[in-house]
């Protein structure tokens, strides 16, 4: 009866058991996940891939340290065993000061090698930062409305409702605000993290596409009866490719008016993309303003 309880406490059977389900977890994820676009999977900017590193970075350390503790606690669990009759249980036993030092030392090592990735990463990925290139960056001018999203371009002197075009390896700031809207949070999964829009401010959100094409855009925050439909599109291609869209957009017979822009501000959901050759150069600041007392100011 001992030859058998032994065997059938063999440690092998154990991890055999133990790899098995976690491979069929692993099989099964990466089929439900093939062909999908989860963004955490796929970083398409250079932020959202300094994120993406930053992320297997800390999983790989706490791997590291997770793996050899469930190993060594199955390990006690198996030779202390009511079964195994060698082993000598002794736990009023007195230790010794290395094992008391080698207990606090490994997890504080570890939380001191965790603190120093994140406090680095923080500061160096902070949204307001500017992004470090050679290329000279491009200004996009974001609004949030009910349920929809307004992109002005300052230079080119065009605007797009829900689609955002982008020329790759090139720095993005967004200047975002709101109007007449709930807080939203503007969000671009695959190149980056997310970055609230509220009225009165200006929020600035620094992004770099790396990779052709088109990613999905979103408020993702709770903002109203609209919330679900309140999508975008961020478009990213070569520069010459924007160059191109630039100067059809410039040939639009749409342009945002005051008219046109009072009209964006009645609510509606799930809007279709738009464009205007011509708009207000004066109408972020204006939007700004429009919540300010006198003697106000932004930042």
């Amino acid at each position: 009866m001992a030859e058998q309880n032994k065997k059938k406490l063999n440690p092998g059977w154990f991890l055999l058991l133990i790899a098995l389900p976690l491979t069929d977890l692993v099989l099964t994820i990466r089929y439900i996940l093939h062909g999908k676009n989860v963004a955490i999977f796929n970083p398409k900017g250079l932020i959202a891939q300094e994120q993406h590193n930053v992320m297997v970075l800390t999983l790989t350390v706490l791997v590291a340290i997770a793996l050899p503790t469930l190993l060594i606690l199955f390990f006690f669990a198996w030779k202390y065993r009511d079964t195994n009759l060698k082993s000598n249980h002794t736990p009023n036993g007195r230790r010794g000061r290395t094992f008391d030092l080698t207990i606090w030392l490994i997890p504080t090592l570890v939380m001191l090698l965790l603190v120093s990735i994140m406090w680095t990463s923080t500061h160096n990925l902070v949204p307001q930062k500017a992004i470090v290139s050679d290329t000279k960056p491009l200004t996009i001018q974001v609004i949030s409305l009910r349920w929809k999203w307004l992109f002005l371009y300052p230079e080119q002197k065009i605007a797009t409702v829900n689609l955002v075009q982008l020329p790759i390896n090139t720095p993005v700031t967004f200047e975002m605000t709101a109007d007449e809207t709930p807080m939203s949070s503007f969000w671009i999964p695959n190149l980056g993290g997310q970055l609230y829009t509220m009225t009165s401010h200006v929020n600035r959100l620094n992004l770099m596409a790396t990779t052709i094409g088109e990613y999905p855009g979103s408020s993702a925050e709770i903002n109203g009866a609209g919330f679900a439909g309140m999508k975008f599109t961020a478009r990213a291609g070569s520069s010459a490719d924007f160059e191109a869209w630039v100067k059809s957009v410039q040939q639009s017979p749409d342009v945002l008016d005051t008219a046109a822009y009072t009209n964006l501000l009645n609510p509606s959901q799930y809007n279709p993309a738009a464009s205007y050759s011509t708009f207000n150069p004066n109408l972020f600041a204006s939007v700004i303003s429009k919540y300010q007392g006198p003697g106000g100011h932004h930042h």
